[in-house]
């Protein structure tokens, strides 16, 4: 039997499928604890802090 190729749609919908996959689980990876906290240093932190502290103050 020969080797059958998928539609253009079908194609499309296994990679999709694939990456949607692969960042559910990257998302879902996360446990508590002290490896996976963020660097003190990292963009996100600082991120984080200052949103939070814009947020507080808007709440005032």
């Amino acid at each position: 039997m020969g080797v059958t190729r998928l539609k253009r749609k079908d194609r499309r919908n296994k990679t999709v499928s694939r990456v949607e996959v692969q960042f559910l689980k990257l998302g879902r990876n996360i446990e508590l604890g002290t490896k996976s906290q963020m660097p003190k240093h990292s963009q996100v932190t600082k991120n984080d802090l200052i949103l939070n502290k814009l947020a507080a103050e808007a709440a005032k």
